[in-house]
């Protein structure tokens, strides 16, 4: 499972943003200079950095600490359930053969007719670290799945979610397709690939979440100009 950091800290000197003066004993963000595990960089994180030290003297300060609460949220893929192929529960599904008749007959017909739709719920989880002194806000999230590499649907979470450190947080995303639009393969192809995402299935397979998060701040909300992947994982047997 391959996870991915947000970090702004590399760009903070672009911004502006070293002033030991204005924002506590370590400087606008509040950083300390501990190691991390990975960070995020280039244009997205510049611009997002900028706007916030532009937004004023004492809320831009409050601003700039809401974004350094988020820059190092870890976001990973925690399950997936609710998983329904043509309207069939096949959570926990191990392989076609444990469908059972009546099952199998009803995804095979709609297979035959070209259509085989998929909902599920990706489980999202964010967690801020212990030693992040302050609740990040996440109030948006713009996001792409991709399955296999192959770009599918799209949707928006239009919630606020305080993430408090030390405390992971579940961000649940509900996803709603029609494999037949997205792949052009066989229909038993396509169970499996569907299986694989219940755990089950023959050949694992890659899912990715690319998103956008929005964070609250007290000039408003703060969008970051480029999508992010913050989730990658390959799931099935």
């Amino acid at each position: 499972m391959e996870r991915y950091l947000i970090d702004l800290r590399d760009e903070s000197a672009h911004a502006g943003m070293h002033r030991r003066d204005t924002c506590g004993p370590e400087g606008a963000l509040g950083m300390t200079r501990r190691r991390r595990r990975a960070s995020v960089r280039g244009r997205a994180w510049r611009a997002l950095a900028t706007a916030a030290a532009v937004a004023g003297t004492m809320s831009g300060c409050a601003t700039l600490q809401q974004v350094a609460a988020l820059r190092s949220v870890d976001f990973h893929l925690g399950s997936v359930s609710d998983l329904r192929l043509a309207g069939v529960d096949v959570s926990g599904v191990r392989s076609a053969a444990d469908l059972g008749l009546a099952n199998g007959a009803r995804i095979a017909a709609a297979a035959a007719a070209g259509e085989l739709p998929l909902s599920f719920r990706l489980r999202v989880v964010a967690e801020n670290p212990p030693d992040n002194a302050t609740t990040a806000r996440l109030i948006r999230l713009q996001w792409t799945l991709f399955l296999e590499e192959t770009e599918t649907v799209a949707g928006l979470i239009d919630r606020e979610y305080a993430l408090p450190p030390g405390q992971p947080t579940d961000i649940p995303v509900e996803i709603a397709l029609d494999l037949f639009d997205f792949f052009e393969r066989s229909g038993p192809d396509l169970v499996e690939l569907a299986l694989n995402l219940a755990g089950g299935g023959g050949t694992p397979k890659q899912v990715t979440l690319r998103a956008i998060p929005t964070i609250n701040t007290l000039v408003g909300p703060m969008r970051y100009p480029e999508p992010i992947t913050i989730v990658s994982r390959t799931l099935g047997r």
